[in-house]
């Protein structure tokens, strides 16, 4: 019958990480507060002129971190049909905003979303939003990375800011 040798350093090292591990877990998990007047507001490249978007908690750049993310939309404001790759919660913290499903832009449809509305969005969905006379400010809860694809590739402000 062998013996296994295991070298010390090797049995040091695991030992550590066993310890370690939940005291790494515990402070991924520690709570966090975020008060509105702490947010950082900054114009979307991504969405028409004049919406503006702070990152709560999180980067929505990373593969696989969650982030939260609050945008504003001025009133009368409209967003083409787009997707986005990852699945999205959406709520709706103040204002309220329309938001139709399909491949075109059509304000004749779609769901009136008022302050407190949830919505959730699956990944490649198309859809498209509006807003009337008042600013919203929605809130989005997803797994990065975040994207935005145009289903008109003419809607897209990013070739045309």
């Amino acid at each position: 019958m062998k013996t296994l040798c295991i070298p010390k350093n090797l049995l040091a090292a695991v030992a550590l990480i066993a310890l370690a591990g939940p005291g790494l877990a515990q402070e991924a998990m520690k709570m966090t507060a975020v008060a509105p007047d702490a947010l950082t507001w900054k114009d979307n490249p991504n969405l028409p002129k004049g919406a503006q978007t702070a990152v709560v908690i999180g980067d929505p750049t990373k593969v696989g971190e969650m982030y939260v993310a609050r945008t504003k939309l001025p009133p009368n404001f409209q967003i083409a049909a787009h997707t986005h790759p990852n699945a999205e919660s959406l709520t709706v913290i103040s204002g309220s905003v329309n938001l139709g499903e399909g491949d075109k832009l059509d304000t004749q449809k779609g769901t009136l979303l008022k302050a407190g509305s949830y919505l959730f969005n699956p990944a490649n969905h198309a859809h498209y939003a509006w807003t009337t006379n008042e600013e919203a400010v929605v809130q989005v809860q997803a797994i990065g990375p975040s994207g935005i694809d145009y289903i008109n590739p003419g809607d897209d402000p990013r070739k045309t800011q």
